[in-house]
């Protein structure tokens, strides 16, 4: 059997052959670098009201107070 190209076979298609095929590192590898397309995407802070918004949404996504543990 021949491996499909990676970079040309949908997200869909690529995880259907990954649970074929659940050994196959380069085809995980392949998922992997291509992400999550509906991950929301954030601005690299710029200035420091820009970097404090940015703590504050990483606090909310680790529900901490943001101490240090």
């Amino acid at each position: 059997m021949t491996k499909p190209d990676f970079s040309k076979i949908s997200r869909q298609e690529l995880r259907e052959y990954i649970l074929a095929h659940r050994e196959d590192d380069e085809a995980i590898k392949a998922l992997i670098k291509r992400g999550n397309p509906n991950s929301p995407t954030y601005p690299f802070p710029e200035t420091n009201e820009d970097l404090r918004a940015m703590e504050e949404i990483l606090k909310k996504k680790l529900g901490s107070s943001g101490e240090a543990v």
